[in-house]
């Protein structure tokens, strides 16, 4: 506990409204069954949960509750005082700490990281095997994002005609785990400058280019399929026996894998209904299904989407742009109990098939919950090119150094 007076800031009025965790859905759930869902887990696995996923559930319940303990604030002009209890601070499923981390993040990225230039968000999905692969093995996504990003540049410094060693790009990778569902859906929201940086006369100049076609981003995610599959069958992951791909190393043997495994494929993994998938509702859609977007591209089981672009000026929309990618992956106003005491979970956005809730029981929405937190140490946001920590021609284009403010080519 501690105290802080502060004065307030003259003609601007603050209000503050202490968040009351303990009485959404989520909270209650996680409070009334977790130590249930850990003694399933140990009687059906034979072993325990790993500790940093235990430790992500005490947090949470711990998070934002005053018995926990907190921060006093006092006024030192009306000697007004506030509780602030301390968050958990947690990546897995905490919506409070996760809303606060997308605020946080979008703003850093718009404010201090990404150049006043076009920007294109590239999405790289994975086959839902390759998922589970990555969810076991997080370390591959290092040696992915290099194979991925080093595809784009090409593409990027050979369309506007100059060559690698004069040219640069830049990029800001963020790996997210989730899909709409609380299921467990690794893959990658590339932001891509639209263009590279040429340095001219010691000022670096930005060279944009046009929107690829459909044509061009089957043959670059042709030529990703290739390289990855390439690699993880040279690393040992995949296996080819007469023209057949599959998994030579599904994961470690602990209690986590079939949860994770369960996730990436919309089922359940533990309890009397353990390998069916998930109970969902569908409605008749009275409305036109969304056009089909002419940037994308998809191919044995992967998918590349180049359709949202940012122009240098539209900072608002950059920054919304950033705050999707890095949302939660929980959503309290989404989640609900209905009279049989079963988890709704209410899509972000139809399904094509009509899908607009998800239901699951309590034991199996926690299972859920413990297959997206991720590990420890595992760095969910990169940095590549130009906008990596220590690239050379960093200080000179990021938004922080406007006297450095690089000029930007008319399209």
């Amino acid at each position: 506990m501690g105290e802080a007076v502060q004065s307030a800031p003259a003609g601007r009025r603050v209000h503050y409204e202490r968040r009351r965790p303990e009485e959404t859905v989520l909270y209650q759930l996680v409070q009334e069954h977790l130590e249930t869902f850990l003694a399933q887990v140990e009687l059906e696995t034979g072993s325990g949960l790993p500790e940093f996923v235990e430790e992500e559930f005490d947090a949470f319940l711990a998070c934002g509750v005053l018995a926990h303990g907190f921060l006093r604030l006092r006024c030192a002009d009306c000697a007004h005082e506030k509780l602030v209890a301390f968050s958990c601070k947690r990546r897995g499923f905490c919506p409070s700490c996760g809303a606060r981390r997308m605020a946080e993040t979008a703003a850093h990225l718009v404010d201090h990281v990404v150049p006043r230039v076009p920007v294109r968000q590239w999405v790289l999905a994975f086959p839902i095997p390759l998922r589970w692969l990555f969810a076991a093995h997080p370390h591959l996504l290092s040696s992915v994002l290099q194979i991925v990003h080093r595809v784009l540049s090409t593409f990027l410094i050979q369309q506007t005609g100059l060559q690698r060693t004069e040219a640069k790009t830049g990029a800001v990778t963020l790996i997210q785990r989730f899909g709409s569902a609380a299921n467990l859906n690794i893959h990658l929201h590339c932001l891509v400058l639209d263009g590279v940086y040429r340095t001219t006369a010691g000022v670096p100049v930005f060279h944009p280019m046009r929107a690829p076609t459909a044509g061009e981003l089957q043959v670059l995610l042709t030529r990703i399929i290739k390289r990855l599959m390439k690699f993880l069958t040279r690393k040992g992951f995949l296996i080819e026996e007469q023209g057949m791909t599959h998994l030579a190393d599904p994961g470690p043997e602990t209690a986590l894998a079939p949860l994770q495994q369960a996730a990436c494929t919309y089922r359940i993994a533990l309890g009397p209904r353990a390998g069916q998938k998930v109970l969902s509702f569908q409605t008749v859609s009275t409305r036109e299904p969304p056009p089909t977007p002419v940037r994308c591209a998809d191919a044995q089981g992967f998918s590349l989407h180049a359709e949202v672009c940012c122009a240098a000026h539209e900072r608002k929309k950059l920054e919304h742009l950033c705050r999707y990618i890095t949302r939660p992956a929980i959503a309290n106003e989404r989640l609900a109990l209905n009279r049989a005491g079963q988890v709704v979970l209410t899509l972000k956005t139809p399904y094509r098939d009509g899908t607009t809730h998800i239901v699951m029981s309590p034991l199996e929405f926690m299972q859920r919950l413990a297959a997206l937190i991720p590990r420890p140490r595992l760095h969910l946001i990169r940095f590549h090119g130009v906008l990596a920590p220590n690239a050379r021609l960093r200080p000179e284009i990021i938004p922080s150094v406007p006297l450095n403010a690089p000029r930007c080519l008319p399209t």
